[in-house]
């Protein structure tokens, strides 16, 4: 019966690392095609990671996302973490109720809405007092702070929620400010969450298409932006090249944060045993 039971977890797994994965190692493939066809394949050639170099619109496209993507991370881990400690260590206040559904209400409100709703925010703004001037990279950035931080805000409640306060409360008793204690000893806990937010906040507005088309204006199209009127004219495999890089990128990074969480958690519980060990 356990055999059985492993076979079929075994089976099912891989139905799904096959169905996630093949269509992207199909893209890296494709990538290295000499036919301009992305599904003729001619044989092995990385011309198309050259014509990449020279493709302003697509490289242009690119460098304005990973800068739209960086602050937005940024901006969203601030706002979120500072909502996410609000929700989870200061009780019941009054507005609570409030500012967590207006923190949970991008979750599940449709892009199509959220972005219109952005668009006539701004249109009205404008009139009103002048800013924004049009419709650009502020608009953008704004709108993907607006719906990334409350992902990032229910990942740090999440967190804070089951962090022991004894540790913080022992740090006051000893005489240290809140937000003393917050610094040394909360955030340094929390950091890998912290690291968590950045990533998916980052990884939201890398990839939006929905919010972004509503909110951008004349030389500010993102990369999903341009990516996707291509589409509609047929894939490029420049476009696959592109895709490919992206992922080795998104792949480093995700090694890169997971040794670093792996050495933080590692280091932690060695401090915790040195902690118990001279207490004993």
């Amino acid at each position: 019966m356990g055999g059985r039971r492993s076979f079929f977890v075994v089976t099912m797994m891989a139905f799904g690392f096959a169905f996630l994965y093949v269509p992207i190692l199909s893209m890296i493939v494709y990538s290295f095609n000499e036919s301009r066809l992305v599904t003729v394949w001619a044989g092995f050639s990385t011309r198309w990671y050259a014509a990449l170099l020279h493709n302003e619109q697509l490289l242009d496209a690119a460098r304005l996302s990973l800068r739209i993507a960086v602050v937005n991370a940024t901006g969203a881990t601030l706002l979120g973490t500072l909502a996410g400690l609000a929700l989870a260590r200061f009780g019941q206040f009054r507005g609570r109720a409030l500012l967590s559904g207006m923190v949970t209400a991008p979750l599940v409100m449709p892009e199509v809405i959220t972005g219109l709703s952005l668009l006539l925010l701004f249109v009205a703004l404008e009139q009103m007092i002048g800013w924004p001037a049009g419709r650009g990279v502020t608009t953008i950035t704004i709108a993907h702070i607006t719906f990334s931080m409350a992902y990032v805000a229910v990942v740090m409640q999440s967190r804070l929620a089951v962090l022991d306060e004894s540790l913080e409360e022992a740090a006051m008793d000893l005489g240290a400010r809140p937000v003393k204690v917050f610094f040394l000893i909360t955030l340094p806990i929390v950091l890998p969450a912290v690291l968590a937010g950045w990533l998916l906040a980052f990884t939201l507005s890398w990839d939006d298409l929905v919010i972004s088309s509503f909110v951008a204006g004349p030389g500010s199209s993102t990369l999903p932006i341009v990516v996707f009127s291509k589409v509609r004219l047929g894939v490029s495999p420049e476009v696959n090249a592109l895709a490919t890089i992206l992922v080795l990128i998104v792949a480093l990074g995700i090694v890169v944060a997971g040794v670093y969480l792996q050495r933080q958690e590692r280091r932690r519980e060695r401090d915790v045993q040195q902690a118990l060990a001279a207490r004993g």
